[in-house]
């Protein structure tokens, strides 16, 4: 349902930015990139959702076939989906956990650390979701106008 959809979508939004908000606390140093992971992620989903509404789409995890290849790959294969978010949520994870302890045979330090390219990655593939969303929403502005000068 629609609104399962975007309940789902605010919980993994609102816990991970949580999660960031408390690494900011246990990392100062690192406070203005998690700070920046989460505007990206915020304000990325939800132009991507928004210009998805717009579009009168019925999932704003719908993407033209024709569309871009990366979005397409990442929407429509679920093992790429499900590697990008676990890994992503793992890395913030295991930062966590190594704020009180390394884990048995420093496993947290070097689940973080594989981890880490995962998150880089998500958060390019959600920068390339807002900037193919503005373009999106700048052609229904633009049709809509051109309409507009019609009547």
């Amino acid at each position: 349902s629609k609104f399962g959809a975007m309940l789902d979508m605010l919980t993994d939004r609102c816990a991970t930015m949580c999660l960031l908000t408390t690494l900011s606390t246990f990392y100062p140093s690192f406070l203005f990139l998690f700070q920046l992971s989460m505007t990206i992620d915020i304000s990325c989903h939800w132009l991507h959702v928004h210009t998805a509404l717009l579009q009168g789409s019925t999932s704003h995890k719908f993407i033209d076939p024709t569309g871009n290849y990366w979005m397409k790959l990442y929407y429509t294969d679920r093992k790429v989906l499900f590697a990008m978010c676990a890994g992503n949520e793992l890395f913030y994870a295991m930062l966590y956990l190594s704020y009180f302890t390394s884990g048995p045979l420093y496993m947290f330090y070097i689940l973080a650390v594989l981890c880490f390219p995962v998150a880089v990655l998500k958060s390019a593939i959600a920068c390339l979701q807002g900037y193919l969303a503005a373009v999106n929403l700048v052609g229904i502005d633009t049709k809509e106008r051109e309409e507009v000068k019609k009547e």
